[in-house]
């Protein structure tokens, strides 16, 4: 198993943005979900129109077979409700070139990603980049490991941290401004 890592940089999240964005609509709308939401790849492949309700993305996950919701933030509203916008409800958001209203697969989600990261000079990318991009960031923002540990179905705090890549460079720039 290749090892992967979160964006950290919030430039590089930006060029791979620009990238993919270039190359195909599509690429870029699966990459802000992915980063977006925290929804695993298999999730977000099998993605249709109608799973997006009223501000909201509502799936079915595959791996667990647990309902979630996520509320579509505000950068993602704009770019999300253009692209779908003229498609049906049974439509695949993510549809693959072979074969009518089929979705990609992982393998291809995969390729388009490393495509672009390598474009872009970034290493250690894979499909749970996404994943582990959302968490790494929404951990910095707000630091509310419980949602995230829930959100992402994880046993303890220590499995969550190693998986969104906090490190102790990290945790030592937390506690710099921390004081009582």
């Amino acid at each position: 198993m290749n090892l992967v890592e979160p964006i950290r940089d919030k430039s590089d999240i930006e060029a791979m943005k620009v990238e993919l964005r270039s190359k195909s609509e599509r690429n870029y709308i699966l990459f802000l979900l992915g980063i977006n939401t925290g929804f695993r790849i298999s999730d977000i492949c099998n993605l249709k129109v109608g799973n997006i309700k009223s501000g909201r993305i509502v799936v079915r996950e595959g791996k667990t077979r647990k309902h979630r919701e996520v509320l579509i933030t505000s950068k993602l509203k704009k770019d999300l409700y253009k692209y779908i916008d003229g498609k049906a409800q049974y439509e695949y958001l993510f549809q693959s070139r072979k074969g009518k209203n089929k979705p990609i697969g992982r393998q291809r989600a995969y390729e388009i990603l490393k495509e672009a990261a390598e474009e872009c000079g970034i290493d250690f990318v894979g499909t749970h980049t996404l994943r582990k991009t959302y968490g790494y960031h929404h951990y910095r923002k707000h630091g509310q490991l419980v949602v995230l540990m829930q959100e992402f179905n994880h046993a303890s705090p220590d499995i969550t941290l190693r998986y969104i890549g906090i490190q102790q460079e990290d945790k030592d720039n937390l506690m710099r401004d921390f004081g009582l």
